[in-house]
């Protein structure tokens, strides 16, 4: 696919002001800046957006601030300091998008609630990211991601079958997927306001975006019914659907969607073609209440051969399978760089690898700037308002910026 890289993004010209951090609000406001949008990141001068110290395990900088941060303006400013709200009302004059996920309630006292906003900037768009949503028992309750994944009953259907196996996600999936629902709802939001001319408010909840993932467990425990159980790695509903061991202390993992596909899988990969009239495997069903035996047979077929012939085996079948990646594997996949997956972007640290955003367009390239060091951008942001240079020193004197 060619891709023209000096034509427009999809958001250039569109201005986004972020009182953001960690995750869900970062990671929306890095989608935004992927497609064109100057984000100008607002950040305590003391520290920045404490995501900066989760660790230091990329060249020295935080592995989840680099993910998320990219392409954005770094502006350090005390939002609490005397002369801190004039530096927002002007940055909102010029913006088309406010973002926050700060504590509950605390925008709306620093007097950015849309509410509070619309009338002095009526075409602004306001995105408010918090744990609960507005209104409710849970609104002023704090939220973290592990903690709404624990509410959302995400914890309830993931890790081993024992009672003392439940598993979190190796990511924070519940901040990713509401910063993604906050990235969709405010385009829009921006498709709308081309309609009405004028902003809107979103309220984005980290419970219901994950609750929202939840639908087909939600719907298997329909009425009272059985939940699905926890199954580690394998489908808790289809089987043979997971990892299975192969010779070698490697594993495969393979999955089975319909009965073509398990009467193909007795054939030519377990060769066993007698299994296609066990009754105890006639339907998918049967498969997952009888995949203790089914295991066997699987792993004890499997036992003499290494994860190549598997793998070999299960590709001539046209059977689904994958390799069980680690980290480092993922770094190296050969899909990724024959797709020329990786780009290079600058941080404080210097050149790091990143991966372009999925969503290839042939239209355009997305942006891939630098990740911003604590108030990079603070002197020339304020300068494009009209702070002289004294004026700057003196704030920066005071602690302001």
């Amino acid at each position: 696919m060619t891709t023209n890289s000096q034509t427009a993004r999809p958001l250039d010209g569109i201005t986004v002001v972020s009182l953001e951090h960690a995750i869900a609000a970062p990671f929306c406001t890095r989608q935004l800046a992927d497609m064109g949008a100057r984000v100008i990141k607002v950040e305590r001068p003391q520290g920045g957006d404490f995501a900066r110290g989760y660790d230091t395990r990329t060249d020295g900088l935080a592995s989840h601030f680099v993910w998320a941060n990219r392409s954005k303006e770094s502006l350090s400013l005390d939002v609490k300091a005397d002369g801190a709200d004039a530096v927002l009302d002007a940055l909102l004059a010029k913006a088309d998008v406010l973002v926050q996920n700060l504590a509950p309630g605390a925008a709306a006292r620093m007097g950015l609630s849309y509410d509070a906003l619309h009338e002095r900037f009526p075409r602004l768009i306001v995105c408010d990211i918090s744990g609960y949503g507005e209104g409710g028992p849970y609104e002023k309750k704090k939220a973290y991601d592990l903690l709404i994944q624990s509410e959302a009953g995400f914890l309830s259907v993931t890790g081993g079958p024992g009672e003392d196996e439940m598993a979190k996600a190796g990511c924070s999936i519940a901040d990713i997927a509401a910063g993604m629902y906050a990235y969709t709802s405010i385009l829009s939001a921006l498709l709308l306001r081309e309609k009405s001319g004028e902003g809107s408010q979103i309220d984005v909840s980290m419970l219901e975006s994950l609750a929202e993932w939840m639908g087909y467990p939600l719907y298997y425990a329909y009425q009272g019914a059985q939940p699905p159980q926890r199954a580690g790695a394998s489908h808790a509903t289809i089987y043979p659907y997971g990892p299975f061991p192969a010779g070698g202390g490697e594993s495969v993992m393979l999955g089975l969607q319909n009965e073509r596909e398990w009467a193909v899988f007795c054939d030519r990969v377990l060769r066993m073609p007698e299994l296609k009239n066990d009754e105890r495997f006639s339907a998918n069903y049967k498969r997952s209440e009888n995949r203790q035996a089914l295991r066997k047979i699987i792993v004890e077929t499997f036992e003499p051969l290494g994860s190549v012939e598997v793998v070999a085996r299960l590709d001539d079948a046209q059977i689904a399978n994958a390799n069980v990646n680690d980290m480092q594997a993922v770094w190296n996949h050969p899909q990724l760089k024959a797709r020329q997956r990786w780009v290079e972007v600058d941080s404080p640290a210097g050149k790091l690898p990143a991966m372009l955003p999925p969503g290839a367009s042939n239209a355009f390239t997305p942006r891939m700037d630098a990740v911003p060091a604590l108030g990079e951008h603070s002197v020339a942001i304020l300068a494009e308002l009209g702070y002289s240079p004294l004026a700057v020193e003196q704030m920066r004197k005071k602690g302001v910026i």
